[in-house]
């Protein structure tokens, strides 16, 4: 889900969570990262820019260096100033976190420094978003506490910063942003996003220590709205591609027409035994290591899809959990769950017919799968499509 060219960044961040869509910030220190050595592509993007630090920078100049190699690039990602201070204010970005410090009682950081900056946020029109700005104890003291000059709230003491939240939430702020801190050696915790989650309804952002795919999607799975990333890619800036899902291409070969048609007869089997037609080939160089069709009715097991079938058939057929040089075909996009079992397979390859609007895993888990497979769709979409349509078709007639 990328944003439009006339919609507002928080409308686009709520569109996200009511879509279950959760988003990626690469945060930027003007004093650190290097602009020309972002690793961005079209297919490789962060959905947002997250641009400020604790001490300074040259904001304007640096917003401005980086809307110009976003454009060059023709790409649409959001611009948001995080600023620690009013003095990095600057009406160049798309939008402003208007945060107030909400964890410590520095009067500075609760009100100060948004009335320094109040006058000219509102002569820029810049869009302002109140946001509701907690610090955790992130098990190493981090530069926003020796700024600010607070105490984080103890990661233990979850009662209270469940209570900080609703207070946010109560007080009009549009976001909520749990901070464990720049270089934390421990991110938030799933059991505190998951108590704040249940807690408010308003977005939720999590930065600090997450270095790890896995610790990025613990927090989705959690109740994060967004993930912040600043430390690991300023380290390790060629990492941007396994944080960031692969969006399926159109790229296939006759091949892979091949070992489609072939997961259309385990299909045609299904539809034969009165299932949802949907089936799967499993191949690894170029030999079929494993097959399956939807057995949903005839075990009565929710979790009996083809791919799980045809995973199941492939592990037995090597000796081995995982399929790291294997590539699955499957006449229709796979479902959260099934994306999961594949992610875990570690299947570095998945062709699929068509998309799956409702129930496929690029709306509902776009991280599931494994950070460097590979997805093409679009195989032979016409013939599973119309397998598809047939047998919903018999359905309503009977």
């Amino acid at each position: 889900m990328e944003i439009t060219m006339t919609q507002s960044v928080i409308a686009h961040i709520l569109d996200s969570q009511v879509a279950k869509k959760p988003l990626l910030a690469m945060l930027l220190d003007p004093e650190k990262a290097q602009i020309d050595s972002l690793p961005i592509t079209e297919q490789v993007k962060p959905d947002l820019f997250f641009v400020g630090g604790s001490t300074g920078g040259d904001m304007t100049n640096f917003v401005r260096a980086l809307r110009a190699r976003i454009d060059a690039l023709s790409l649409s990602i959001p611009i948001v100033l995080f600023p620690g201070n009013a003095s990095q204010f600057t009406p160049e970005a798309d939008a402003l976190l208007y945060l107030s410090l909400l964890s410590g009682r520095n009067p500075e950081m609760l009100v100060g420094q948004q009335v320094i900056a109040a006058q000219a946020v509102r002569k820029s029109g810049i869009e302002s978003i109140p946001m509701g700005y907690i610090l955790i104890d992130g098990g190493v003291e981090t530069s926003v506490m020796r700024v600010s000059g607070t105490t984080p709230i103890p990661n233990d003491d979850i009662s209270t910063i469940v209570a900080t939240s609703i207070a946010a939430e109560l007080m009009g702020k549009k976001l909520i942003y749990l901070e464990a801190g720049s270089g934390a050696k421990v991110p938030i915790s799933s059991e505190i996003i998951a108590a704040v989650r249940a807690a408010v309804s308003i977005p939720i952002i999590v930065g600090g220590g997450i270095r790890t795919p896995q610790q990025m999607h613990d927090a989705y799975e959690a109740g994060a709205n967004i993930v912040v990333i600043g430390n690991h890619f300023e380290s390790n800036p060629e990492d941007l591609s396994l944080f960031v899902p692969k969006a399926p291409t159109t790229s296939f070969s006759a091949e892979d027409e091949r070992y489609m048609s072939l997961a259309l007869v385990e299909a045609h089997k299904a539809l034969e035994a009165g299932e949802i037609p949907i089936g799967c080939v499993i191949v690894s160089e170029r030999q079929i290591i494993g097959r399956g069709h939807n057995l949903t009715e005839m075990l009565q097991d929710v979790t009996a899809h083809a791919e799980i079938q045809a995973i199941t058939a492939a592990t037995q057929t090597v000796g081995g959990k995982y399929l790291p040089d294997a590539t699955l075909y499957v006449t229709v996009e796979p479902c959260a769950m099934c994306a999961g079992a594949i992610g875990w397979a570690q299947i570095k390859r998945i062709v699929y017919g068509p998309p799956d609007p409702k129930r496929g895993y690029t709306q509902l888990a776009p991280h599931a799968l494994h950070p460097k497979a590979q997805v093409a769709h679009g195989v032979l979409e016409k013939e599973c499509k119309e397998l598809m349509q047939h047998f919903f078709a018999q359905k309503r007639t009977k």
